[in-house]
């Protein structure tokens, strides 16, 4: 296993995180057994935009062993899951989620991964869950939402808890936006508003992964 980032690894042109809870796959993903009896779960791209992400070439992952993460978005917790094996006992996962249905599932998996906690809230209103994240600070605002003001909501977020210097990472997704717009002026029109809170470090598209989808790296000015 090469590590190509901090707790990401790659091996035979697949990438993997070192499994936070040895013998349970998340997924379906597969898992291996290397060196020093040390279990790995792929990360599949296909499943994963941040993990397609890094497929396609993004340079910088801004998470590590001890890493305090924002998750909007969080769905079942196919990404979240990765993200709990980098950032290990001594990191927090928040996952934010709107949709009740998939928060079940995230919950049956916070149970499992004790450093991820579950908060079922509307992204778009982070005042909500404020007090929840009360003193904590947010290295990571990541976030996969389909909703139409996307980057708007991620700003929202950024403004109330994230301070200068942290990173962000964001999928955009073109067709959540508009069916009718260019997908490539539609990230536009999002890194723009995304420039009001950050600097923009990276434009990745995730095709073939994911058709219409493109993920910022941003640091918070």
């Amino acid at each position: 296993m090469k590590q190509i980032f901090p707790g990401v690894f790659e091996n035979q042109k697949k990438i993997f995180t070192k499994n936070l809870v040895p013998g349970k796959s998340v997924y379906g993903e597969l898992l291996v057994i290397k060196e020093n009896a040390l279990e790995f779960r792929e990360w599949v791209p296909w499943r994963s935009k941040l993990g397609a992400a890094i497929k396609n070439g993004l340079k910088q992952l801004p998470l590590k062993e001890g890493s305090n993460v924002l998750y909007l978005g969080s769905s079942e917790g196919t990404t979240a899951s990765h993200v709990s094996d980098i950032i290990g006992e001594n990191g927090l996962l928040f996952g934010v989620d709107v949709a009740e249905k998939v928060m079940r599932k995230f919950v049956s998996l916070c149970e499992l991964r004790k450093n991820m906690l579950p908060i079922l809230a509307d992204a778009d209103r982070p005042e909500t869950y404020e007090k929840e994240l009360e003193g904590i600070a947010i290295d990571l605002l990541y976030q996969d939402i389909s909703q139409k003001n996307q980057a708007e909501i991620f700003n929202k977020n950024a403004e109330l808890f994230l301070h200068k210097g942290k990173f962000g990472l964001i999928t955009i997704k073109a067709k959540s936006i508009s069916q009718f717009l260019n997908p490539e002026k539609v990230f536009a029109q999002e890194k723009k508003t995304l420039e009001k809170q950050f600097k923009i470090l990276q434009q990745v598209n995730l095709a073939p992964f994911e058709k219409h989808h493109c993920m910022f790296l941003c640091e918070k000015k």
